[in-house]
């Protein structure tokens, strides 16, 4: 592999105006697709093999014009203090608003009156209007939504207190600042690391123009293949941060070469043909995080991950080939003027141009000296942190744990004052009385039933359909949607469900927005240990692969596992248990959203075996080209600390930038993957992989003979490229070699 990449890097390089040409067409192609595409709506949702999509599928068959998967509203009211709902004045005002909402577009299916719905609350001091929509949420209309929220307004006006909850006004939530705040650190943190404007700009520049292709085709495809908004946020989230990191690992090797005096389109082909290889694998790892979340079997979630694999895919041949061929036109200005000094000192005096150890070297050795301390601290650290994960709760968060600012929150606090919490999350029992001799009989059992269930406040009447085989009775639960005691009521419901149907023979379903996230997150902890299993065992052949040993991809897998359960526990303690939750803005705990574990195990893995791969690819490579064990760990962090350190904070930037949005979901990805790839970073790749290799020593590089016959040679560390290109293994390496192996004046 080695060998091709050189040849790749080399050619890029020579034909670079050919290959830029390539890229920028790419680039307009996909702008003007996305251009002309028409305008995307929500990714349907659904949840094959629950009971509470087979409920949802029979409502919109039996009940067609119901618009089951509609987008709905709560306008609430609460009159002020003396003063009831019920008093003239207030009724004729909500009698107006309801005027005003038939009227105010053609997308509302039915608005409810509630002075003859029941919804008015026992004191009379709250009352609240429900508005269905034809469509769902995504695909409601600006003009729809600013006519909701002008009613609201209009009506405040009239002394009452007016706010507004339901999906309707349901947005996704703007993502551009974060992205601009990403992209200016990592700016930052690449000029620090290369000292050089041109060495900076070219990974930002070959990232956007990677993450500008991948998000313009999905954005061009989105209504052909069903996909979300949000696929495009995953894709650029996750593009545009492994774009950087493998643009400057190509960099950063390629300023390495040229310090050692070789000529441009040599060292490019060199970059391409070692740190490239690496690259390749290391895209390879998150590619099979991200197409792994198919063995969650929920549509959306496949889509996600299925764009943004492609998008990592674009990432990894642009670094393969726009980078080498944007180095050509960079010249020598890619090393900045204090490293051009350095190699031209190395040129004229190389025996005084060794210069002191960089931090990378030093680290390397401090830990060489101390590697079990280093690894009992690193191990009971992260071990001492992952304790909350013990008391992990998993559910979706509803609009309690919205900021108190908006109204969706104050329509809810509203509504649990009125009317209880469990208001703010109705549960819809479907009975499918087809198979059932007396349909109305079944149908009143099931009220009864359910009516004597611990935590039911209300059941309503059964409304049967047009054909009479179906019918809907909504339940109120006691509590609010995202606790346990409203699951222990779904689950009753459906234990009385399976008696009914030995009894009568009618088919006994919950379902509703409630129902579907108890059962999302069922399956989410159901589907994580076949996930893990799936991705970490494809990842540990694969890293078997690239570095000829069993024991660092054990290591490398072991390590990802206890840096994931430290951010879980991490994310546990703040948003969960409350703890720092002002100092990153947590107004409501809760549950912690039911895909955050799948999801930050599937992009968290991806990326901690970019750092693997990088760092300890130096190694092995410095250990197959003559070094001993433990000098060969210091080559690795001397080339690659300061790079793969760069990398994480960019990493981190781009992930922390999430933090700061006012939705609690954004806000919890963003600390979770920020804060994972702290932990691994810095503490297993830098502290636990360092001290566990010296530990190990030759050992750590063991291979069975067997085991390596079989294996194919995919030559990551570059060692059949210098044979071909006439050079002897341990040249300038090992004991007798140069002192500390190739030198690297530009210290990257």
């Amino acid at each position: 592999m080695a060998t091709f990449l050189y040849k790749l890097g080399r050619l890029a390089f020579r034909r670079r105006r050919y290959v830029a040409l390539i890229w920028v067409a790419l680039l307009a192609l996909a702008g003007f697709g996305a251009a002309s595409a028409s305008t995307a709506t929500s990714s349907s949702f659904s949840i094959p093999g629950t009971e509470a999509q087979r409920a949802f599928d029979l409502l919109e068959q039996r009940f067609p014009g119901a618009s089951a998967d509609g987008a709905t509203a709560r306008v609430v009211f609460k009159a002020p203090g003396g003063e009831k709902m019920t008093d003239p004045a207030n009724k004729a005002e909500v009698n107006k608003v309801i005027g005003e909402l038939k009227s105010g577009s053609d997308q509302i299916a039915s608005v409810t009156d509630p002075y003859t719905a029941g919804a008015v609350s026992k004191n009379g001091s709250t009352a609240y209007v429900s508005v269905s929509y034809k469509v769902n949420s995504m695909e409601l209309t600006d003009a729809t939504r600013e006519s909701l929220e002008d009613v609201g307004h209009a009506a405040q006006k009239s002394g009452l207190t007016v706010e507004i909850g339901g999906d309707a006004l349901m947005v996704m939530p703007e993502s551009g600042t974060t992205e601009i705040i990403g992209v200016a650190v990592a700016a930052v943190v690449l000029v620090i690391t290369f000292g050089s404007l041109v060495a900076a700009g070219l990974p930002l520049l070959t990232a956007l123009i990677g993450v500008g292709i991948g998000v313009s085709t999905i954005t061009a495809l989105a209504n052909v293949l069903d996909l979300g908004s949000t696929t495009s946020t995953l894709a650029m989230m996750i593009g545009l941060a492994v774009g950087i990191d493998y643009a400057l690992f190509i960099v950063s090797r390629y300023r390495a070469e040229l310090a050692e005096g070789r000529e441009r389109e040599e060292a490019a082909g060199r970059a391409v043909g070692t740190a490239g290889s690496a690259v390749v694998f290391a895209g390879l790892t998150v590619v099979i995080a991200l197409v792994g979340l198919a063995v969650v079997n929920i549509p959306m979630l496949s889509k996600m991950g299925f764009a943004a694999a492609g998008t990592v895919v674009i990432a990894v041949v642009i670094a393969l080939t726009l980078v080498p061929a944007m180095m050509g036109f960079a010249g020598k200005r890619v090393m900045g003027r204090k490293a051009r000094k350095a190699a031209d000192a190395q040129a004229e005096a190389p025996s005084e141009a060794e210069g002191k150890p960089n931090m990378g070297t030093r680290w390397a050795r401090f830990v060489l000296r101390r590697p079990v301390g280093v690894l009992l601290v690193g191990v009971i650290g992260l071990g001492a942190i992952a304790v909350p994960a013990a008391s992990l709760e998993m559910g979706l968060p509803d609009e309690g744990s919205q900021p108190t600012s908006t109204t969706q929150r104050r329509a809810y606090d509203l509504l649990s004052e009125g009317f209880g919490p469990g208001f703010n999350g109705p549960l819809m029992v479907v009975v499918d009385t087809a198979k059932s001799s007396d349909g109305k009989a079944a149908a009143k059992q099931v009220s009864d039933e359910i009516s004597g269930i611990k935590g039911v406040v209300a059941v309503t009447p059964a409304q049967f359909n047009k054909a009479g085989d179906t019918a809907m009775i909504t339940v109120i639960p006691k509590d609010r949607p995202s606790s346990v005691d409203t699951e222990n009521v779904v689950h009753s419901i459906r234990d009385a469900g399976q008696d009914i149907k030995s009894d009568t023979g009618a088919e006994v379903l919950v379902t509703g927005s409630t129902a579907m996230n108890i059962d999302f997150s069922q399956k989410m902890n159901d589907a994580l240990l076949p996930y893990l299993a799936l991705v970490v065992g494809l990842a540990f052949l694969l890293l078997m692969l690239v570095f000829r040993s069993v024991l660092v991809p054990l290591k490398a897998a072991l390590g990802f596992l206890l840096s994931v359960v430290a951010a879980l526990g991490a994310v546990v303690a703040v948003f969960q248990w409350g703890w720092l939750g002002s100092l990153f803005g947590v107004e409501q705990t809760g549950p912690i959203m039911s895909m955050m574990p799948i999801f930050m195990v599937g992009v968290v893995f991806g990326l901690a075996m970019d750092y693997e791969v990088f760092l300890v690819t130096r190694m092995r490579e410095a250990y197959v080209h003559g070094e001993k064990p433990g000098q060969a760990i210091v080559t690795g962090f001397r080339h690659g600390a300061r790079v793969v350190t760069a990398a994480a904070v960019i990493m981190m930037a781009v992930f922390a930038g999430f933090i700061g949005s006012s939705e609690q979901m954004v806000k919890m990805i963003g600390f979770s993957l920020a804060i994972a790839v702290f932990f691994d970073a810095f503490v297993v790749r830098m502290a636990i992989v360092p001290a566990v290799l010296a530990l190990l020593g030759r050992r750590a590089w063991w291979l069975p003979g067997w085991l390596d016959r079989i294996l194919p040679n995919v030559d990551v560390e570059g060692e059949g490229l210098r044979e071909q290109l006439g050079e002897t293994p341990a040249a300038g390496h090992g004991p007798g070699g140069d002192a500390e192996g190739e030198r690297e004046l530009a210290r990257v």
